[in-house]
């Protein structure tokens, strides 16, 4: 994925306005934002160091490592001076100093481990599946299937991004779909950043910017944000609208995969509505 380290900075630096750095703000400007020349001078490099570490043609001088990447004080010193968050942080480091040589061989088909598997299967009341690096669905327990339908589909198909950007059933699953939509591509990004070697990752990007006009629109922002938490609504043809909040949780030794459970407020009117899925998604598999 060649010239994320670029694109990524020319967005971020994009967004900020001169005086909210304590910048004159005068002279037209032909593009938004810092210019290159004052995010060297706010960071305390060389113009040319930085225009060199943008346009990721390598950067030469004391500011390197021994192991010739750009040392943490110069992203640091530009992390502060683009208002970067902990997460952008970690991203720009990740850009910046690839390290394809990291790369585990790994299965094809990523396995989820048997004690992953009961444990997704002994949360019941809870909707609960495993991600892999490139937010492929490994594994579910049967309220995750009957709520999202992950056994029904082909096993390439067992793709969050897929599922949100190519399936049409998705705008009417979730009715933010917006937001869903712009949150699987900041966390695709931040994937993307730490694995910029995986030939399936790169497919994949490639084939969503093919097919899907939003996710090439939201690809080219830049965003990265890690889903860590928080709520989302879906709209189930059997349940209806549920509200939704989650968890994401590492699974243990295997830095790829992440377990997802919903977590309904219990007692709550979406807590009685997925017992009601779950009940009848039993029926229906009898």
């Amino acid at each position: 994925m060649d010239g994320d380290l670029g694109d990524f900075l020319r967005s971020r630096r994009a967004r900020i306005r001169p005086e909210e750095v304590g910048l004159p703000s005068y002279g037209r400007r032909r593009v938004p934002g810092l210019r290159r020349e004052e995010v060297a001078q706010l960071a305390g490099v060389s113009v040319d160091y930085y225009i060199r570490l943008e346009q990721g043609r390598g950067t030469g001088g004391t500011s390197r490592t021994k192991s010739g990447g750009v040392s943490d004080a110069v992203l640091d010193a530009v992390a502060r001076v683009l208002r970067l968050d902990e997460t952008e942080h970690a991203y720009l480091r990740a850009v910046a100093r690839p390290q394809p040589g990291r790369a585990v061989r790994r299965p094809s088909v990523p396995r989820v481990r048997p004690g992953v598997q009961l444990l997704l299967d002994a949360m019941e009341r809870s909707p609960a599946f495993v991600l892999g690096r490139r937010m492929e669905v490994l594994a579910w327990n049967a309220l995750a299937d009957a709520l999202l339908g992950f056994g029904a589909l082909d096993p390439a198909a067992r793709s969050m991004p897929r599922m949100v950007f190519l399936d049409p059933a998705a705008a009417d699953l979730y009715p933010e779909w917006a937001a869903i939509a712009a949150q699987t591509v900041a966390n695709l990004r931040i994937s993307a950043g730490l694995h910029p070697d995986d030939p399936a990752l790169t497919a994949l990007v490639g084939e969503l910017s093919v097919k899907s006009a939003d996710f090439r629109r939201l690809w080219a922002d830049h965003e990265v944000k890690a889903c860590a938490y928080g709520v989302k609504r879906v709209r189930h043809p059997v349940a209806g609208l549920l509200t939704l909040p989650y968890e994401t949780l590492a699974v243990p030794e295997d830095p790829d995969q992440t377990l997802v459970a919903y977590t309904p407020e219990p007692g709550s009117e979406t807590a009685a509505r997925l017992a009601l899925l779950g009940s009848w998604r039993a029926t229906t598999a009898g």
